[in-house]
């Protein structure tokens, strides 16, 4: 089954052709960061009228790629929540004319379910049952997959997302956006112990909840600290231990809930699962307990259809279709 996928929930247009929801024949990306990196974030309405631009012609040029016609496509598959909605928008609607005009079914599908589902592009031997961490700029949540569109939230964070830390603290280092990358980067040339940060938490949350804002506000007040004060910043050792922090956080909890729950597959996704140390401590985790660890490429990390057409096509089997009248939402449970 081919599935022709569409992805824009935020600031990369991307459009794939994905077969049996394992095998990618084509994943055609178009990234904004330089539209949206003088302004130090996604400008929501630069974004939409961005993916109106490039859309069509990256589908023509997936097309292209996979040697695929039109009509060797089976089912049209987008994003339909949650993201910017101007964003969302633009996918969900060139998705619905797509599928109206070949004459093929809909199939809506969650951006973090995507998110997951990277991991069966990467690993075609990986099924649920098995736990996942989710990790972006908008989202970090543990999710029991229980079968590949039975799925159920065990923790999440309370306020900030993992990502939008990092983003945050980029910004206030002077390293700016968006922040993964160069946080990661400055942070294998500094100490992780160089400066002491709080691992927050909610009392009496679930204790699979996680909270980033407190650890966020601790880096900002170090950075303006040092600022106000003329003393100098160890930005190097900061960035090291914020990717500590932040590393023990997440590891900590999905290794508890992997014991909990008795699983021992236990996957990462989403673009925060690009960062280096986070990587390395979940490797060294699993190997200590004896869990088999499944963490995407890092082309399959940060948002893209590909992801969109695997999920997709399990929610299809699933009988998860939608009609023209198909809406877009900014926020959606999983």
């Amino acid at each position: 089954m081919l599935i022709f996928a569409v992805e824009s929930s935020c600031d990369e247009t991307a459009v794939a052709l994905v077969e049996d929801g394992r095998r990618v024949l084509a994943d055609e990306i178009f990234s904004q960061v330089a539209l949206h990196e003088i302004y130090g974030g996604v400008v929501p309405e630069i974004a939409a009228r961005s993916h109106l631009e490039v859309i069509s012609l990256l589908a023509d040029r997936a097309l292209d790629k996979a040697g695929a016609s039109r009509r060797d496509i089976d089912a049209v598959a987008c994003t339909y929540a949650p993201g910017l909605i101007g964003a969302v928008l633009v996918g969900v609607n060139f998705a619905k004319s797509a599928a109206l005009a070949l004459g093929v079914p809909l199939v809506p599908v969650h951006h973090i379910r995507g998110h997951i589902a990277a991991n069966y592009l990467a690993y075609p031997d990986l099924e649920p049952p098995f736990l996942c961490l989710a990790i972006s700029g908008g989202n970090t949540m543990l999710v029991d997959v229980r079968g590949y569109t039975d799925m159920s939230i065990l923790g999440l964070t309370r306020d900030d997302a993992a990502g939008e830390c990092f983003d945050k603290s980029a910004r206030v280092m002077g390293l700016g956006y968006p922040g993964g990358k160069p946080i990661d980067e400055l942070s294998q040339r500094g100490d992780d112990r160089a400066y002491e940060l709080p691992r927050p938490s909610v009392n009496g949350a679930n204790p699979y909840d996680m909270s980033f804002s407190g650890l966020k506000t601790a880096v900002v007040n170090i950075a303006h600290h040092a600022e106000q004060t003329g003393q100098p910043l160890d930005k190097p050792g900061l960035a090291a231990s914020l990717c500590r922090a932040v590393s023990e956080t997440l590891v900590g909890r999905t290794m508890a809930a992997a014991r909990a729950l008795g699983y021992k597959n236990v996957a990462v996704a989403g673009g925060v699962a690009a960062n280096s140390r986070i990587r390395a401590d979940f490797e060294a985790a699993c190997a200590r307990e004896g869990r088999r660890l499944f963490v995407p490429p890092l082309r399959l990390c940060g948002d893209n259809a590909a992801m969109i057409g695997a999920q997709g096509y399990y929610e299809y089997l699933a009988g998860r279709t939608a009609g023209p009248d198909l809406n877009a939402y900014a926020t959606m449970d999983l």
